[in-house]
């Protein structure tokens, strides 16, 4: 929906929406979900890190830097035919997205067409496909849009004005850059950001405030809880008790306000459900989650496996969605 047809969310306007009480909150949301969502359909989507290790960035919470020692090994780029192979596979697990990242500041130019690649030898299997690899050229952004890529992945972490205490390579700014140049080349954007980090609820509401605020809304939207990881600034405060992990009413809360404020939107359950107890999963999806990453990995961090998830499903008696719109 274009900016001229839609209000503004402010931050006060996303506050209320935080201080509601918890069950009119979610009613709210499943309100709007229902509106422009079957609420008992959810999409599987899979995630395979194409080039592991290595990463210049300084992200707090990411195994992938070289900034931390994680115990993360540096790879190379994966083959494009072994990329093809393990999306032959997720989607006969049911996945209908498959989404490829790569641990880079940047890709380099002699590797986008093996990425180009990539993404047609996905699509041609009838997955949806988003890769994340960093910021982007113009140049590069048009070759992915070339080979068909329906969605880049870019999160933009958190709000801006704790941006800074989370990554200092690069900032909040250069993000959206890319989501600007991902956008206007035509391919969907997929941005949302991580909870947990630290961050108070203000920081949440800007988060949520910068994505609803977009010229176009992201179609596709990951809220991720943090996954504390041993050598990681973020999560080692989280493992010593130094920091407190998020608190489950608090991430439904999230999840609720991105669905009213970009209602037509996928809300993507990302990483952290690991931790979640079935019952927190289920307040989310309530509240308006329609996506979840299959599979017993999420790049570097484990991830609920298939009979998990199938348990789940079948205990809330949701069905996966046969096929993206």
């Amino acid at each position: 929906m274009a900016i001229s047809a839609r209000a503004r969310w402010s931050r006060a306007d996303i506050a209320a929406l935080f201080d509601l009480p918890f069950i009119d909150l979610v009613f709210r949301a499943q309100t709007v979900h229902r509106a422009h969502f079957d609420p008992n359909r959810v999409q599987k989507s899979q995630l395979l890190s194409i080039k592991t290790g290595g990463c210049p960035e300084n992200c707090g919470y990411c195994a992938q830097s070289v900034a931390f020692q994680t115990g993360v090994k540096a790879e190379k780029l994966m083959a494009v035919a072994d990329v093809v192979a393990e999306a032959a596979r997720a989607k006969a697990g049911g996945a209908t997205r498959f989404c490829m990242g790569a641990a880079w500041k940047n890709p380099r130019d002699r590797d986008m067409p093996a990425l180009a690649e990539m993404v047609a030898g996905v699509r041609a299997l009838g997955l949806e496909t988003c890769m994340t690899l960093g910021m982007l050229s113009d140049s590069q952004t048009a070759a992915l849009a070339d080979a068909g890529l329906d969605y880049y992945n870019h999160n933009i972490d958190t709000a801006p004005e704790y941006y800074g205490d989370i990554v200092t390579t690069r900032s909040q700014g250069d993000r959206l850059d890319t989501v600007a140049r991902v956008r206007d080349a035509g391919i969907g954007v997929c941005c949302g950001g991580i909870i947990g980090m630290g961050e108070s609820r203000a920081d949440r509401i800007g988060l949520i405030e910068t994505l609803a605020n977009l010229p176009e809304p992201p179609g596709s939207v990951p809220i991720n809880g943090l996954v504390p990881i041993a050598g990681t600034p973020l999560g080692d405060a989280i493992l010593s008790g130094a920091a407190p992990a998020v608190d489950g009413i608090e991430f439904v809360r999230t999840v609720a306000a991105a669905r009213i404020t970009m209602p037509r939107s996928m809300v993507r359950l990302s990483a952290g459900r690991e931790a979640m107890s079935d019952e927190t999963q289920a307040l989310c999806f309530l509240a308006g989650a329609n996506s979840i990453f299959v599979g017993d990995r999420l790049l570097t961090t484990a991830n609920p496996g298939v009979d998990r998830d199938t348990r789940l499903f079948d205990k809330l008696g949701l069905t996966p969605m046969e096929a993206f719109a």
